[in-house]
């Protein structure tokens, strides 16, 4: 019935049904036409697409380029015939909507045999997103593509296909060092160039180095802290000049450096927008009246900061747009968008990185003081043959709170950062992750999972049974106090950092006099490989009266980022 009541609000008439429009298919637009579907059998349900193809795997498309996914015909999930089959939705590519008439609840659509005009009673916009324009000379020639529809993929595909050799790629998002990762299996010399001074910047600077490096593993050359100033042509074909001064040779530009909503033409209907994306209530509504927005076009809110957020993922689109048909065809039962907890993943050779909540720049912004803890855990039992680490990292705040995680390894990645934003989702604290019961087996994880060790550390920090240092504070520690090396001799010759005094854990408790005498009043810093030895010393001396702090995530952590300077500062005897 209150279904019913919105749809006469403005005018229908008692014989006509109930027409949903949606702009834009894919992952937000397809899942509420789909939902408003299965809960109105009689409504009208119609959907503007102005591309070709209204459901597809976009998130798959640099895999067709690759040759993991050989049929293009592979990614289109649903077409217009089968959508209609199943579900009764009338499905038109190749429809553009260029204007909202608000007043008269109409849309403005403009085809290839011209403009018409369209009713709706309401009206659900998921227009997604596009390429940010890039300000460079020559951009917009050929050998040029970006890679956001099947076309694109298809088309590179062909060019790698037809001799292709050489590509830039101009962003380390994850778009970009997807296509990087493929275009050199494929065998195509690669540069990757980035503005920001790492790759994946949302990516905390430990762990992007070790992406960085698994990309030059692969032949990649990665270029940061540069950007592209104009696409020139030489003899010997396409030159990308760079703001360095280098030049790279490119038969192939692809364009990754990011999104925004496009949303031009609903900001001239009068639609509020801020930034370019558009601004709805918890239940997708907009500032028009009967008009609703989902997907990677809205101005989403952040579940950890409570603060607004971009959300360019098909899982919240997902979701969102499930939401918001329940809020258009039963809105007194209709659960509200939640907030995004912005967990996303990406492959990029052997290694997988995955990252969830908010990371340490984002913390800082939002002024939310927090604690962050590093840990080396291997995804399975030692004994196991195949056993290797899961570099995690976790921001916690002073209560407890779990504000974010984001880890890279080689195997088991995923599982651990999806149990982790589960944990984010629910309110569970640090602590309570010490008693998440975790499927354990020695092929697929160890008895003390590495989600229950985070919750371990995380809890004797908080508790103060932890003190923690950290590997960006090196320089100052290393005046301020004494940093004390508790490795074993060969690993403290492997490389340390000067003027560290190597005493092994196990010499702690008989050479106290030794390091308090090295010490000469000042703090005690300890270090070890991954955090583990140089916690059990730090106990060790806390409880001789010796102040002292445990480096998060050892050498390990402090190795990932000085990144290619660790080779200079760190000492060898």
């Amino acid at each position: 019935m209150e279904r019913m009541e919105l749809a006469d609000s403005h005018g229908r008439e008692p014989d006509r049904p109930f027409t949903l429009v949606i702009v834009g298919g894919v992952a937000g637009g397809m899942s509420c036409a789909a939902r408003a579907r299965r809960l109105n059998e009689s409504a009208k349900v119609i959907v503007l697409e102005r591309g070709p193809h209204v459901s597809f795997a976009n998130c798959g498309l640099p895999y067709h380029v690759g040759g993991e996914i050989p049929d293009a015909g592979s990614l289109l999930v649903q077409t217009p015939e089968s959508l209609r089959a199943a579900l009764n939705l009338d499905v038109r590519t190749g429809h553009e909507v260029v204007d909202i008439d608000s007043g008269a609840h109409e849309v403005h659509v403009k085809t290839q045999a011209g403009e018409e005009r369209l009713h709706y009673d309401a009206l659900v916009l998921a227009p997604g997103a596009r390429a940010v324009p890039l300000p460079v000379e020559g951009l917009d020639g050929p050998g040029v593509r970006t890679l956001r529809s099947v076309e694109d993929a298809v088309s590179l595909k062909r060019a790698v296909d037809d001799g292709a050799r050489t590509a830039v790629v101009l962003g380390a998002g994850f778009i970009g060092l997807e296509a990087a990762e493929v275009l050199a299996e494929r065998g195509l010399a690669v540069t990757v160039v980035e503005a920001a001074a790492q790759v994946l910047p949302p990516l905390e600077p430990e762990l992007a180095s070790l992406i960085a490096a698994e990309l030059e593993r692969l032949g990649v050359m990665v270029r940061v802290g540069v950007t592209a100033l104009r696409v020139s042509q030489a003899e010997a074909g396409k030159v990308v000049e760079l703001s360095d001064g280098a030049g790279v040779q490119a038969d192939l530009i692809i364009v990754a450096a990011g999104v925004v909503p496009d949303t031009e033409a609903f900001e001239r209907a009068g639609v509020e927008c801020s930034g370019r994306a558009i601004v709805v209530d918890d239940h997708g509504r907009t500032s028009l009246p009967d008009v609703w927005a989902v997907g990677d076009a809205v101005e989403a809110t952040d579940a950890v900061t409570g603060g607004p957020r971009a959300a360019l993922l098909a899982g919240p689109a997902n979701r969102a747009g499930r939401l918001v048909a329940d809020a258009i065809m039963r809105p007194g039962s209709a659960r509200a968008i939640p907030a995004v907890v912005g967990t996303a993943i990406v492959r990029v050779g052997n290694l997988t990185a995955a990252m969830t909540g908010a990371n340490r720049t984002t913390l800082a912004r939002a002024g939310i003081v927090h604690e962050t803890i590093h840990l080396h855990p291997l995804q399975h039992a030692g004994y196991f043959p195949g056993a290797a680490p899961i570099h995690l990292v976790m921001h916690i705040s002073p209560d407890g709170r779990i504000l974010g995680a984001q880890a890279v390894g080689e195997d088991g990645t995923d599982k651990r950062i999806d149990v982790l934003a589960t944990a984010i989702r629910v309110g569970l604290s640090a602590a309570d992750l010490i008693d998440l019961d975790l499927a354990y087996a020695p092929q697929y994880g160890q008895a003390k999972d590495a989600v229950n060790l985070a919750g371990m550390v995380a809890s004797n920090v908080l508790d103060s049974t932890l003190r923690l240092w950290h590997a960006e504070d090196w320089k100052q520690e290393d005046v301020t106090s004494l940093l004390l090396d508790v490795r074993t001799r060969e690993e403290y010759a492997d490389g340390h950092l000067p003027g560290a005094l190597n005493v092994p854990h196990t010499e702690i408790r008989m050479r106290l006099d030794e390091v308090t005498e090295a010490a000469a009043g000042r703090p005690v810093r300890v270090i070890c490989k991954s955090g583990v030895r140089s916690a059990i010393a730090h106990r060790i001396l806390t409880q001789h009266d010796i102040e002292s702090a445990s480096l998060s995530g050892g050498m390990l952590t402090l190795s990932a980022l000085l990144g290619a300077r660790a080779a200079e500062i760190l000492v060898r005897n």
